[in-house]
């Protein structure tokens, strides 16, 4: 194709539709002119379409970006012809998956691209409440300050990503008039102007909140106030607890913890330590069908990574031969039957029909008049192994008139043939959890049973079995679990997804289990101190992803270094200075007040350098800060500019502004080619699914499976001193007045640094002296206001 003269450009743009105005914009750029005519040859329905023909140049614009080359772009042009492309974000998306594959198909270029998608106004009005919902608290002290940050969230929101921008910000503005109501004295507080104090700053301590000393745990009973049938029980247990606290964390190892574990760990360890009290780590054993000494090593690890040390570690298998007689007690007294029905007879005897429905009539089992003496003999016939798995359980005698389900007659021991990881193959019965928990409780004179809300109903269950032997009975206080939208905690769905290879382990960092967390990088003071800021309440807490990752943010921005890593490099030739030059460049890990705590590091700037390929532009534009013609750039701690020159191959020529005082409109970051590291892979993670509900999707919750969960870029390199940070890891910097400085191990996951411009990483568990591999921790925070 020939190259056409201005002329020519200007009449085939009017032609198209463009005015006068638009089509003497576009001339000004004749590679994007030029990229635009062949476009509009390939289209077929865009003529006199303003819409479309502004998106038709908004794909030559991005061609340009990607240097002429966009395969198959005809999915493109189609699509903005079909009115199917109606935005820039599809277009680049659309882009994004041509680049990412030789073999396209419509389908796949439709789900990548958006198409069909319609966010109806309804639904960015629903997402909007529920984050505002989740930040009450600070909607009510900060009010319409915040306006601009909850609309840079929700624009993030991945499930909103293709919503019309234009809704965000009235719904928002509405939102906020109908919680707080107009704009009063409180929100037009001027800022004071900040003034040079020439006396000494007098720094003022900021105390963090304390969720132990308010809300629930705040209002809990002190120790030896534990509300008892028999009053003489508490004797022994003032004697043993001597005013402390005494608290457990009773995992059952069968599965790894995940997020929302971390609160009852944090609740009870944390709850414990606050008191200066005790708590347990119990693990809830009696289920050696599902347990592995896997899960009770990460357990363990998991407690310790999260910054607590337990009083003792006990296993409810410690006390089998107590419980089983307090089993035998409980038949003495008639409070107990041995039982042979079916699990079906025994749903229909609570009431449930046969179609899985509830409210049928309640009666009770055909067995649970036998005799005392029928029922020890049965008894014991189930502990020497003479009955097979179920074919009788042991189930106690409660309150079939209760309306509570927990008290209709719950199986205390069932047959498991089974050998067990701590008592090998002793035992051919093993006791439930309804049957253990409470009794173990007792047994370890727990001060508060501290569960989540789902337990509300067991409370009775619990307290009868304890007054019914006269036992001890500790208090069990319930509290709201912690869940994250838009991530799966269930133990089926994500066996589920390491089994099928839709993620690599169960420590896969797009996971939400504790050993996924820590190898993502997020430091534990980090998740704490999240907890600490939601407090604990009785209400189920729900909060998005966005929030968590916010959390996680703001306390790396204070305990990590700064490093330069340029994902996508250009090398750089300075022309006009010899090859023995160097010039050495000190820069802080830290700028600013922080700068003593973490110190400062030297880089050699010398005529060979790489910078990022996003940071040149080979043809002026005004809206552009950074390196093109005649747009000099700086170089960070270098001082003076560099001038573009020209480009020849891949390398990048230009000229070093030696003595030139001109202030540049911006800074870049750069490397020394000498001395670069270079990186075998930087795996870029973001969310594992598309949407908030993953289990709501129709099609399963495979289906909500977020193709770009994962991208992996191995051009990267990084500056040499990343080698120090990695030999002086984990830093354990301290943040001022917080109670979360977790003191942590050494480990790749402890090797944390900002990138600048690009987010916070850390060193992958597969990470070794052979090949370097960083993780993305978090984004940085999106700033809104930031020139391109």
């Amino acid at each position: 194709m020939s190259i056409p003269t201005d002329d020519e450009l200007v009449s085939s743009f009017k032609s198209f539709g463009f005015d006068d105005k638009k089509t003497n914009a576009i001339i000004t750029t004749k590679k994007i002119a030029y990229y635009l005519i062949e476009i509009l040859e390939k289209s077929n329905n865009s003529k006199n379409d303003d819409k479309k023909l502004n998106l038709l140049h908004q794909l030559a614009i991005f061609e340009n970006k990607n240097g002429g080359s966009i395969p198959n772009i005809q999915f493109i042009i189609s699509g903005i012809d079909n009115d199917e492309l109606k935005s820039n974000l599809q277009i680049q998306e659309g882009i994004n998956y041509l680049k990412s594959t030789e073999s396209p198909s419509k389908s796949q270029f439709d789900q990548a691209s958006g198409v069909g998608i319609n966010i109806t106004e309804d639904q960015v009005k629903q997402q909007i409440s529920s984050y505002l919902d989740s930040i009450s608290s600070e909607l009510e002290t900060k009010r319409y300050s915040i306006v601009s940050q909850v609309l840079t969230t929700i624009k993030n929101l991945p499930n909103l990503k293709w919503a019309s921008p234009q809704l965000f910000k009235p719904l928002i503005d509405d939102e906020f008039l109908k919680r707080l109501g107009p704009k009063d004295e409180r929100d037009s507080k001027k800022k004071e102007k900040k003034t040079k104090a020439k006396t000494e700053e007098v720094k003022e301590t900021v105390s963090e909140r304390n969720m132990f000393k308010e809300g629930f745990l705040g209002d809990l009973h002190k120790p030896g106030e534990e509300p008892q049938m028999y009053p003489e029980l508490l004797e022994n247990h003032k004697k043993f607890i001597q005013g402390q606290v005494y608290t457990r964390f009773p995992p059952e190892p069968n599965g790894f913890l995940h997020i929302g574990h971390s609160k009852a760990i944090m609740v009870n360890f944390g709850y414990a330590q606050y008191h200066q009290g005790k708590c347990y780590l119990r693990f809830d054993d009696t289920n050696p069908e599902a347990e592995e000494e896997k899960y009770f090593e990460s357990i363990k690890e998991m407690v310790s990574w999260l910054g607590y040390s337990p009083f003792k570690i006990t296993y409810s298998s410690d006390y089998f031969d107590e419980l089983y007689q307090l089993a035998v007690k409980l038949i003495e007294l008639d409070k107990a039957y041995v039982c042979f029905c079916t699990p079906e007879e025994m749903k229909l005897c609570r009431g449930i029909k046969e179609d899985g429905s509830k409210g049928g009539d309640r009666i009770a089992c055909k067995h649970r008049s036998q005799s005392i003496e029928y029922n020890l003999s049965e008894f014991e016939k189930m502990k020497n192994g003479e009955y097979q798995v179920g074919q009788v359980t042991l189930r106690m005698k409660q309150d079939l008139n209760s309306p509570s389900p927990q008290m209709w007659d719950l199986v205390a021991y069932r047959v498991l043939n089974t050998p067990h990881h701590r008592t090998g193959s002793k035992w051919k019965i093993y006791p439930t959890y309804d049957f253990t928990h409470c009794l173990v409780d007792s047994f370890e004179n727990i001060t508060h049973s501290l569960c989540t809300t789902e337990f509300i109903l067991s409370r009775e269950s619990y307290e009868w079995l304890c007054d019914v032997l006269k036992v001890y009975r500790p208090a069990q206080r319930e509290y709201g679990r912690l869940n994250l939208t838009g991530t799966i905690m269930s133990k089926r769905k994500i066996a589920k997804l390491v089994n099928d290879k839709y993620v690599r382990d169960w420590d896969d960092p797009r996971l939400y289990t504790l050993v996924a967390i820590k190898r993502r990088g997020i430091p534990p003071g980090a998740i704490l101190s999240f907890i600490n800021t939601l407090g604990v309440t009785t209400s189920k807490t729900n909060i998005q992803i966005v929030r968590f990752e916010s959390a996680v943010r703001s306390f790396l921005d204070q305990t990590t270094p700064r490093l330069l890593m340029i994902l996508n490099p250009i090398e750089v030739h300075i022309d006009n200075l010899p090859d023995n030059f160097e010039l050495d460049t000190e820069i802080p890990y830290k700028p600013g007040k922080d700068e003593k705590n973490f110190g400062s590091r030297k880089l050699t700037f010398s005529n060979k350098i790489y910078i990022d390929r996003s940071d040149v532009k080979l043809e002026s534009d005004s809206n552009f800060f950074r390196l093109a013609p005649g747009q000099p750039v700086g170089l960070m701690k270098v001082p003076f500019n560099i001038s573009f020159n020209r480009i020849e191959g891949n390398i990048l020529h230009v000229n070093y502004d030696d003595g030139i005082k001109s202030k540049p409109k911006t800074f870049i970051q750069w490397l020394p080619k000498s001395t670069a590291i270079e990186i075998d892979e930087v795996r870029i993670y973001n969310q594992l699914f598309k949407s908030e509900d993953p289990s709501t999707n129709p099609d399963g919750f495979l289906a909500d499976i977020n193709p770009d969960s994962e991208g992996v870029i191995k051009t990267a390199l990084i500056e040499p001193n990343l080698k120090e940070i990695i030999s002086k890891s984990p830093m354990n910097i301290e943040i001022p007045n917080s109670q979360f400085n977790i003191k942590e191990s050494s480990g790749n996951n402890t090797v944390r640094f900002q990138a600048l411009r690009e987010g916070y990483f850390c060193l992958d568990k597969e990470s070794n002296d052979e090949k370097l591999i960083l993780n993305r921790i978090v984004t940085l925070k999106e700033d809104s206001n930031k020139s391109s």
